[in-house]
């Protein structure tokens, strides 16, 4: 008995000339959920790298020493804000993920957001390479569908 190498999970190669129409829908079918998860977990890397593009906003434009003592609009949630004092302008409080939070300078706390964006828009560029993929695979798939319903279609009224 034979046994198939463990490996890391690589794309599989199919023929699609050799499948049947309901076998060629079921691949369209399961490459869309694919491309539509892919989608939405894109449209939610880049609504968090503009979130955090407005944290460096939010540091550069409003923590200075000109506000120190003043009130101003502090955010509990994305809708919700109280009144607030500034009492340090050169630290500030990070949301370093999971209700936890970190006490950095203002530079340090501008450098921590820089380097979530450019980690995300990475994370961004990679995912956008494997949509593209994705959706030429779907092209594929639904040209060679295509011909096979034609020629379905064909061979039926030629009957």
């Amino acid at each position: 008995m034979s046994k198939a190498p463990a490996s890391s999970p690589k794309q599989q190669t199919l023929d699609l000339s050799t499948l049947s129409i309901q076998n060629l829908s079921a691949v369209k079918k399961q490459l869309d959920e694919e491309l539509e998860h892919l989608t939405a977990s894109f449209q939610k890397l880049r609504a968090a790298q503009a979130k955090f593009k407005e944290c460096v906003k939010a540091i550069q434009n409003g923590v200075n020493p000109g506000v120190e003592g003043k009130t101003i609009l502090i955010p509990l949630t994305q809708s919700l804000y109280v009144p607030g004092t500034l009492e340090d302008p050169g630290n500030v409080l990070v949301d370093v993920g999971t209700g936890y939070y970190v006490e950095k300078t203002t530079e340090k706390a501008i450098a921590f957001y820089n380097d979530k964006i450019k980690t995300v828009g990475n994370n961004l560029d990679d995912l956008e390479k494997i949509i593209t993929q994705k959706t030429q695979n779907v092209k594929v798939v639904e040209d060679v569908l295509r011909q096979k319903v034609l020629q379905a279609n064909a061979a039926t009224s030629t009957s």
